[in-house]
């Protein structure tokens, strides 16, 4: 008698922690939710592959970034689909390296190294829904150099 007693309560609990991280998951912000749509026009890009070069944005953006940054900037400015999931998620600026914000103003994005069959070390950080200010790290967030995009403010 016993061990069947056990065993629901040990099925209870596995349900019941299933459910609670289930519930403390949080759906990605709007901006940064591809669509269907989207994801049905937009071409995918392997990793480590080079992304398609950037159209509309390419002409406004800075010599210093790289082809791969200027496609990484055309699929933030169309909303996705990005080729890495952890693109689109919270930057954290532990390191204080960015001005102070609250948590969540900053997000990350990858920018692809060709050669590569993983994210590498560089990445755009955008600060803002929709973004305002834009940086660019080619040092895995050691430093920053902003830029900015159509008619975005200059970052600080």
């Amino acid at each position: 008698m016993r061990k069947p007693v056990l065993l629901i309560a040990a099925i209870v609990l596995l349900v019941g922690g299933l459910r609670g991280i289930r519930g403390l998951q949080h759906p990605p912000h709007q901006q940064f939710a591809p669509s269907l749509d989207a994801a049905a026009q937009a071409p995918y890009t392997a990793p480590g592959r080079s992304a398609p070069a950037a159209d509309a944005a390419s002409p406004d953006l800075p010599a210093f970034l790289p082809p791969e940054a200027r496609a990484t900037v055309a699929l933030i400015l169309r909303g996705g689909p990005f080729p890495h999931r952890q693109d689109g998620s919270v930057f954290g600026n532990r390191e204080n390296r960015l001005p102070a914000q609250p948590r969540g103003y900053y997000r990350e994005y990858t920018v692809d190294t060709p050669g590569l069959s993983h994210r590498g070390a560089r990445r755009i950080v955008t600060g803002g829904a929709p973004p305002q200010v834009w940086y660019y790290s080619d040092d895995h967030y050691d430093s920053f150099r902003s830029f900015q995009v159509g008619g975005a403010r200059p970052a600080p």
